[in-house]
């Protein structure tokens, strides 16, 4: 689909990549940032000569903008890109970017009445509390999912072999699964939060948990966090880890939006490669700047069998707002609701979870 104000951000973060660690490039990224975010297209601001009045856009991001509305394309930045030698590089970066979504693109999508519907969401399946590297406490979190009309969440903290995101030890599992019993009693009928992990996958394929250790939750995340800015096809390393048994939901980690450097991982889609990985549903994070699986993988993924669940991977309150990036991701994917987990009921989600241990 055509998103102006993200043709334009990718503009910014080249000149991002170009400036590197400098006052310069952190300028740059930040008014990307402001783009990205932006809740209308930038076409009428710039007509109107009012584009420098949002935060963050200065004189050479107006400069860009008009050459980008007006002729197609930035002469500027592309004479940049040639006098740097850095074609190359730039054309990588690009492709990494491709097929994210602006703030602005996810608002016009959601604005016609469409499925999967953001009326009938039930509850997010990626988040994250104080017990591992979130910002909000169980309790919080469970008031704040009520308050959007949810029915029920996932909390996914981090595992113990993540330290750097303070995974949690096994007597913290127990700590937390007796505070979210306390919490599901005091919502008793009408909210419930499910006991996920997030565990992390090694390089081998295998999760950093051990099978009785997993058999205390009530769903398994599986998600790379190292060697990711290897450029080797991981694909094996994904099919061997949605292919163990327990896990019941993949996240894949290909690159970032604001990204200046070579994080864009090529993975192929697990459920054509491996049978056990078609009963896995494939996450689509709607966090702004990862936004995986983008619509086109996820259409790829559908046509090979796959299932899926949305996810604002909300590590904050404010955060919670990313399942809309999720819905318009799967929007433009077609994908049915009876294929995406956060729409179904809590008996068929948690027997699909227990068949995990079946493969």
């Amino acid at each position: 689909m055509k998103d102006v104000n993200l043709e334009l951000a990718g503009l910014l973060l080249d000149m991002a990549a170009l400036a590197g660690k400098s006052q310069r490039g952190w300028g740059y990224a930040r008014a990307a940032k402001a783009v990205l975010r932006l809740d209308r297209q930038i076409t009428p601001l710039v007509e109107a000569n009012t584009l420098r009045v949002v935060p963050g856009i200065g004189p050479t991001t107006d400069r860009i903008a008009r050459e980008l509305v007006y002729d197609g394309s930035s002469a500027f930045v592309e004479r940049a890109i040639a006098e740097a030698g850095k074609t190359e590089e730039i054309s990588v970066l690009r492709g990494c970017r491709h097929r994210f979504l602006s703030h602005a693109a996810v608002r016009e999508i959601l604005w016609k009445r469409s499925a999967p519907s953001r009326e009938k969401y039930r509850g997010d399946f990626q988040m994250h509390s104080v017990w591992s590297d979130g910002a909000e406490s169980l309790e919080s979190i469970a008031d704040a999912c009520v308050a959007r009309g949810y029915t029920c969440a996932g909390m996914t903290d981090h595992s113990y072999g993540l330290p750097i995101a303070r995974g949690m030890s096994m007597d913290q599992v127990a700590q937390q699964h007796a505070a979210i019993d306390q919490i599901n009693a005091r919502h008793s009928g009408r909210f419930r939060m499910f006991k996920g992990i997030e565990a992390n996958i090694r390089p081998d394929g295998t999760v950093d948990m051990e099978p009785q250790e997993l058999r205390l939750f009530e769903f398994v995340v599986a998600s790379p966090h190292s060697l990711l800015r290897k450029s080797v096809d991981q694909t094996p390393r994904m099919v061997g880890a949605v292919s163990q048994p327990g896990a019941a939901s993949w996240d894949i980690r290909r690159g970032a939006a604001s990204t200046r450097g070579p994080e864009c991982r090529p993975i192929g889609t697990p459920c054509s490669r491996s049978q056990p990985a078609a009963k896995v549903a494939i996450e689509i994070d709607g966090s702004w700047d990862r936004q995986d699986v983008h619509y086109e993988l996820a259409a790829r993924a559908l046509a090979s069998g796959c299932i899926f669940a949305l996810a604002s991977d909300a590590h904050a309150h404010s955060e919670l707002d990313f399942v809309d990036v999720a819905i318009a991701h799967a929007r433009l994917a077609s994908i049915p609701q009876d294929r995406i987990v956060n729409y179904w009921s809590e008996r068929r989600f948690l027997e699909w979870a227990r068949g995990a241990w079946d493969r």
